[in-house]
């Protein structure tokens, strides 16, 4: 049985060329192209569909650790939730401390999310087949490790 080769090319890390940043923005831009496409059906972007994904997972969630899970800032986390807000698909409320916000998916929003998620599975099945599952995986531990890094 032939295994399959992992392909590396060392590259000069000094090189410009190979800015991380550049070369993850890239990626980025391109994947979130396929997920946007796929959820065109629903009317939702795949950054509207994180927060949405997210937020189904807990019955509500301050805006600050809403804004950790996401690896954002309050503001431009709050900045993203306002269309979703205007299209009632969440709800933002006072918590018992009043400093606190907290953000809570609405029936409207968890109806939205069942009918964008099989649209989802189409996108990230069609990544997870052009990389290979062992590949993907290995991506996906690649991509945690390094926010693990510059969260330090």
């Amino acid at each position: 049985m032939a295994t399959a080769t992992k392909h590396v090319t060392l590259r000069d890390p000094l090189d410009v060329s190979a800015c991380t940043l550049a070369n993850v923005r890239q990626a980025s831009r391109a994947i979130s192209q396929v997920y946007d496409a796929a959820l065109q059906p629903a009317d939702i972007k795949a950054t509207q569909f994180t927060v949405l994904a997210a937020l189904s997972k807990n019955d509500q969630l301050p805006l600050s650790q809403l804004a950790e899970i996401m690896v954002m800032d309050r503001t431009t986390l709050t900045r993203n939730l306002q269309p979703l807000v205007k299209r009632k698909l969440v709800s933002i409320a006072p918590g018992k401390d009043r400093r606190v916000r907290n953000v809570r998916l609405t029936s409207q929003g968890r109806r939205l999310l069942e009918t964008a998620l099989p649209l989802w599975r189409k996108a990230q099945s069609q990544l997870v087949d052009g990389l290979g599952r062992q590949r993907w995986a290995g991506l996906l531990d690649d991509l945690s490790q390094t926010v693990s890094l510059t969260q330090a």
